[in-house]
């Protein structure tokens, strides 16, 4: 029987549980004891779920309560000395109240440090907390999660396979915090603390051990690939006889296969979703002594696997290997899918037959089940009537007279280059739109949302229980509205937002008002720390029925003499944060989604909104993770984005924002998507991102974010004017915005209040020096 194998599952619990329990902790509601035993709670259920599945390969010390990476860096002693007020705190399992102070700063009792950098953890819309490395970084163990999680699992009768970041991927993951030295040079004074973790875990009677290289499947430089083979050396000789796994995903492992099958590792495994033709290559190189894990499941979207392509693939390395060297598995941890598929029931915003075709973590690893059973042969009648549903669920897709309207893809082959264009140069635009708005230096904006409160929620709730009517609904969000646009005046903020306030989430709401999409009740996935999205599915071709954000736009604008940015979503990001359809390419459906907003661009324009904001804090995330893959990427990226706001006047002021992004490397891309004005998140790397504008010398406006709105703390003005200064430092004062980081929808009012309060008077002070 071929072994079923598993790299991780989500964490958040099906409703949201660990949302609910961290944000109740660090509101001081529920104590510590409290939050653990949530998140013990989670950890039970997901390892009896993998084990009524049938998992052999059940994995433990895949649970954060935030993120894997900052685990690590607590784990391993990578704590930044600004927290070192905070060492006091700490415990041997948890050390929560650090821990969450290195992810969300810390305000308190005469303490005040910022949070530590937060980025996109590879190509998905997950994100990990930065790790920060000095030279001659010291690491000693400080966590032992690791060993807990692992003897809780061995405690309820489940032997698990504790799950490592490797060494060499966490170090590349991170960043120096100060010159003259590069960060992979640390490994040496890394290793012994991976040494210790893999002697704790085999003397508690670990099986395997699963290191996480991620970076194996990356473009990787001679000496970081020499270095594999030295390091892993040094890991088999501490595991003592434990087995391990080195986990590959997000791509193949193409220039780095020899290094891969040289190691001297038990299993490996390989993602066969992203990299689907690596077994071609690879099998004749796998020694005698290695097993191969197939990631043959999607681990980072929903929809079913198809039995008949996937035992083709199992059978090549079964015909090559033998079935004892052959694990079935998913692509990668399912972290990135929702939990649980039983729990859909509206059919209307999830018709039956578009859930025919989808899978989520829990039926994946039924998948996973399946496709060992089948391949094995000795197959039972209830996984023989599995496998014909699936082909009738593969063939009903591939027919449906849902998915496919033809004037859609007739419009999208009938985009020219001059529809990408806009009319003048930035230059002329500018003076355009000076004319028009007459903006100040240092101008004032926000990003776009507002604190979405308990009534702002309820209020949606109520809606859709119909508890209250649409008159009602329409009643509060337009009373909040009014006062939000009040508020911005009395902060005399230059450019305003309406505050988004009728909306769920910037993604899921433009999908609700597209054809061609649906959405699940309960789809959640994390994107960090406590955050969660219910990204919606692309099933089919996509287009704009009617006006999407029109009314609330124009209302807000009809209360003030200032201008009020329309705010959309644009197509990359749509489609980034959204469950994508996988039948056709994903340039094509990102056209589809660029026309649908162009219409929308169109329509504002026509009601008087004269600034609007098409975000892309997405368009950096899709990125294909291979520098060889890039370019194709980017021209299709750019151009839908060009399509989605060129077709508009002079004087029509086009915003973008993105966040949490290193744009050194894209920037002549980011340029080239000619938007008047782009805001990024700058606060964090306290304005260091923004020096690959400066070295670029970007020719249109930029807006920096001065605060960091992913932190509850409030920074004074004095901070935000020593950022201004360093922005004003490296690009022109007349290209500067002042803005936050981000939408402010998660923050509390008064925190909101007094840092817009702070921020304004910054403005102020840059304008007149």
């Amino acid at each position: 029987m071929l072994l079923t194998n598993n790299l991780g599952y989500p964490r958040v619990g099906a409703f949201r549980e660990l949302k609910k329990a961290n944000e109740a902790y660090w509101a001081k509601k529920i104590s510590a004891e409290e939050l653990l035993q949530a998140g013990l709670k989670i950890r039970e259920g997901n390892w009896k779920t993998q084990q009524e599945a049938g998992i052999d390969l059940i994995p433990s010390n895949d649970f954060s309560f935030y993120d894997q990476v900052l685990d690590l860096s607590l784990t391993v002693g990578a704590i930044p000395a600004r927290y070192n007020s905070l060492l006091n705190k700490i415990d041997r399992q948890y050390n929560l109240d650090l821990y969450f102070a290195m992810a969300r700063g810390f305000q308190e009792g005469g303490v005040d440090v910022t949070a530590m950098e937060m980025t996109k953890w590879f190509d998905t819309n997950y994100h990990y907390i930065v790790p920060e490395f000095v030279k001659n970084q010291e690491f000693k163990l400080t966590s032992e999660k690791f060993l807990s999680e692992y003897n809780e699992a061995k405690q309820l009768g489940i032997e698990t396979k504790p799950v490592v970041l490797g060494p060499i991927s966490y170090l590349l993951l991170g960043k120096e915090k100060e010159s003259g030295f590069n960060r992979i040079d640390l490994i040496d004074n890394l290793l012994p603390v991976y040494e210790e973790i893999l002697s704790k875990l085999a003397e508690a009677g670990a099986q395997y051990v699963q290191i996480d290289e991620p970076f194996l499947a990356l473009d990787i430089d001679d000496a970081t690939r020499a270095l594999y083979g030295k390091v892993f050396e040094k890991l088999a000789a501490a595991a003592k006889g434990v087995k391990l796994i080195v986990a590959t995903y997000f791509e193949a492992l193409r220039d780095n296969e020899d290094t891969a099958v040289s190691l001297p590792v038990h299993a490996l495994h390989l993602d066969l979703v992203r990299g689907e033709n690596q077994l071609d290559t690879i099998l004749s190189k796998v020694p005698a002594s290695l097993t191969l894990s197939l990631g043959i499941v999607e681990g980072r979207n929903i929809w079913k696997n198809d039995y008949e392509n996937s035992l083709v693939k199992i059978k090549q390395a079964v015909d090559a290997l033998g079935k004892d060297r052959v694990w079935v598995a998913p692509s990668s941890s399912l972290l990135h899918v929702p939990f649980d598929l039983d729990n859909e029931h509206n059919e209307e915003s999830l018709p039956k037959e578009v859930k025919n075709w989808l899978a989520f973590a829990k039926q994946k690893l039924a998948e996973v089940k399946d496709l060992a059973v089948l391949a094995d042969g000795e197959v039972d009648a209830a996984t023989q009537e599995r496998f014909e549903a699936n082909k009738a669920a593969a063939e009903s897709r591939r027919t449906s007279p849902l998915i496919h309207k033809p004037e859609v893809k007739e419009r999208v082959n009938n985009i020219t280059d001059e529809d990408a264009k806009r009319t003048s140069g930035f230059d002329a635009r500018k003076a355009a739109q000076q004319a028009k708005f007459n903006l100040p230096g240092f101008a004032t904006t926000t990003i776009g949302s507002f604190p979405q409160t308990k009534d702002v929620r309820k209020w949606r709730a109520d809606l859709k229980k119909g508890a209250i009517t649409q008159e009602q609904y329409d009643k509060e969000i337009a009373e909040e509205t009014e006062r939000t646009i009040r508020l911005q005046e009395e902060l005399d903020i230059d450019v305003l937002v309406h505050g988004e306030f009728e909306r769920n989430d910037m993604v899921e709401y433009f999908g609700e008002q597209l054809a061609g999409y649906a959405f699940t009740q309960n789809g959640w996935v994390q994107s960090y720390g406590s955050r969660c999205v219910k990204p919606p599915v692309i099933y089919g071709d996509v287009y704009r029925p009617e006006d999407m954000t029109v009314r609330w736009s124009a209302y807000a604008q009809s209360l003030t003499n200032r201008p009020v940015k329309g705010m959309l979503t644009g197509p990359v990001t749509i489609l980034q944060w959204s469950f994508v359809r996988n039948d056709q390419p994903r340039s094509t459906t990102t056209y589809q989604i660029a026309l649908a907003i162009l219409d929308e661009v169109q329509a504002l324009e026509k009601a008087g909104i004269k600034i609007i904001q098409i975000d892309e804090p997405a368009i950096r995330e899709g990125l294909p993770l291979r520098k060889g893959d890039q370019q194709a990427y980017l021209d299709w990226a750019v151009r839908s984005f060009r399509v989605s706001s060129s077709n508009v006047d002079d004087d029509t002021q086009i915003h973008t924002h993105m966040c949490y992004s290193e744009f050194n490397d894209i920037i002549q891309d980011i340029a080239a998507m000619d938007a008047d004005v782009i805001t990024i998140e700058t606060s964090r790397s306290q304005m260091e991102l923004l020096d690959a504008f400066a070295d670029f010398k970007y020719p249109n406006d930029i807006g920096p974010g001065v605060y960091d709105i992913h932190s509850p703390r409030v920074p004074s003005t004095e901070e935000m004017v020593n950022l201004l200064r360093k922005a004003k430092a490296v690009v022109p004062a007349e290209q500067l915005w002042v803005n936050p980081d981000c939408g402010l929808k998660t923050r509390a009012w008064p925190e909101t209040k007094a840092a817009l309060e702070s921020m304004v008077e910054a403005a102020k002070i840059l304008r007149a020096e």
